[in-house]
């Protein structure tokens, strides 16, 4: 039997590729976890310019919410009992900001042997529709990888900018509105993105991505995760400390060691999947 969400909802999963709203925290609890990052944001005011892959390894609260239980039982329910905390990060809108997401997912440049991935994006703020809530196109994550173009738009909130060369139609597209405290999960195939915030309140959402213990790193460059539930017979990524303070010494040489690594393997592959891209393309033209 499922431990938080319901049958219905762990089919919903697998047939349309997300879950959205799951009650995981309460409103206290989402405004306690909003206070302690921003009490660490005015104590290091280029935080998130420091701490853009695997922020767990950095900030206390950060690895915190990556252990919450009641998002690991959510995330159980449709990944197993053997997981590692993989990688964390933020996507923060301000009141009338720009800042968007093209239609993409997640896996494109990641190199991980299967897609046995889920995000719970959990919300400190409201999200909704006005102020450019993450938006899905369900059942796409059963169309497997598709093809990607790095795109250069300094208001695109990805790293690469990278937008899906395929038309999406956005008529079909599915707004994921949450209130403080709620989660949504999805799938690392699916299709997803987000609009500009229209509004006079802020959108703030932690992601949390997680694998099965089974999950390897194919691109043949070292990986790390934490072991967050269940055992990890398998090895395949590097065991993570955990901080005993924000920007504890150890944690930060490691995170700076494993980053580097993580951005020459996003550059890696992310050139040897454009590279093969466009051999298809030219053998198309045959």
């Amino acid at each position: 039997m499922p431990k938080m969400l319901s049958e219905a909802q762990v089919e919903q999963y697998r047939s349309e590729g997300y879950v959205c709203p799951i009650d995981a925290l309460s409103v206290e609890e989402a405004a306690e976890f909003l206070a302690r990052m921003e009490d660490l944001e005015s104590r290091e005011p280029d935080l998130w310019a420091r701490s853009k892959m695997k922020a767990h390894l950095l900030m206390m609260w950060m690895n915190d919410l990556m252990r919450n239980s009641r998002i690991l039982d959510a995330v159980e329910d449709v990944l197993g009992p053997d997981i590692l905390g993989w990688s964390t990060g933020h996507f923060d809108k301000k009141p009338h900001d720009p800042s968007f997401v093209t239609w993409h997912q997640d896996a494109t440049y990641w190199g991980l042997s299967e897609p046995t991935v889920v995000t719970a994006w959990v919300a400190l703020t409201r999200s909704d529709r006005e102020n450019g809530c993450m938006r899905v196109i369900p059942g796409s994550h059963h169309q497997g990888q598709l093809p990607h173009r790095d795109t250069d738009n300094k208001d695109n909130l990805l790293s690469r900018g990278q937008d899906i060369e395929v038309n999406v139609d956005e008529a079909q597209a599915v707004d994921l509105e949450l209130r403080p405290g709620q989660i949504s999960l999805h799938h690392t195939m699916l299709i997803h993105g987000s609009k500009p915030n229209f509004s006079d309140t802020r959108r703030l959402g932690i992601t949390l991505r997680y694998v099965a213990a089974h999950v390897g790193q194919t691109s043949g460059f070292r990986d790390s995760a934490t072991l967050v539930r269940g055992t990890d017979k398998h090895r395949n990524f590097i065991a993570e400390p955990r901080p005993r303070r924000d920007f504890d010494p150890e944690a930060v040489e490691f995170y700076n060691e494993i980053v580097a690594e993580s951005r020459r393997r996003k550059d890696a592959v992310a050139a040897d999947y454009q590279n093969k891209q466009k051999l298809l393309k030219a053998k198309a033209m045959f």
